[in-house]
């Protein structure tokens, strides 16, 4: 009797060693949707670091999120202003500001129709150092790019280009997938954009106590 082994022209012993294969790989990459290959788990010496972000940069992103949609985002970090802005554009539909401050405070807001958002996080944005003491899990190929791997505190994957050391894409825990098409060092977004409309003021705070206490740690 040929079984569908034989057909595909495996041995039981091939396909042993490819089971105790897949076995060793991280979850994270093991389960990769992109079948990104795996290349070593074993550090290089010295064990990489991760790069700190740049105080100041603008970097073209596109977002598949977890509830399967697309949008595409302006990300504008700025360290030494306190504040962190996204300009998110929803896939056929609205254009979204995201504008986060040191205090804790974020507003979401669109413009020319009233609507807004304040929400109270109580934690600020990322420090230009959260990668501080990241687990590092070996170097993958991601969006065609040789990258080392991070985990912070199975919140968020980090990859980072080996040669250029940019940040090419990061994954958090809730299945949400950033993938970095430019990253400019030094852009400023103008304070007069980064100013939430007047609007913004008249509602009431959402205070979140929130699952961002995972964010407080990073």
């Amino acid at each position: 009797m040929t079984t569908n082994i034989d057909k595909i022209g495996l041995q039981p012993i091939s396909l042993l060693i490819i089971i105790f294969l897949l076995l060793q790989l991280p979850n994270h990459v093991a389960f990769n949707t992109n079948n990104e290959p795996w290349l070593t788990t074993t550090e290089p010496s010295p064990t990489p670091t991760p790069t700190p972000w740049p105080e100041q940069f603008h970097a073209l992103l596109y977002m598949n999120l977890s509830s399967g949609h697309l949008q595409i985002s302006n990300l504008w970090y700025d360290w030494p202003k306190g504040r962190n802005v996204n300009i998110f554009q929803k896939q056929l539909d609205i254009l979204l500001y995201d504008v986060e401050w040191n205090n804790g405070t974020t507003f979401y807001y669109t413009i020319g129709d009233g609507k807004c958002r304040m929400v109270d996080f109580g934690v600020g944005i990322l420090r230009p150092d959260f990668l501080d003491g990241a687990h590092y899990l070996g170097r993958v190929v991601t969006d065609g790019f040789l990258c080392d791997l991070w985990e912070k505190l199975h919140f968020m994957w980090y990859y980072e280009d080996v040669l250029t050391k940019r940040p090419v894409r990061w994954d958090f825990y809730d299945g949400i997938s950033t993938h970095v098409m430019t990253f400019e060092i030094g852009g400023v977004l103008p304070d007069s954009v980064a100013q939430a409309p007047a609007y913004c003021f008249t509602e009431p705070t959402d205070a979140k106590p929130f699952s961002r206490d995972r964010l407080a740690k990073v």
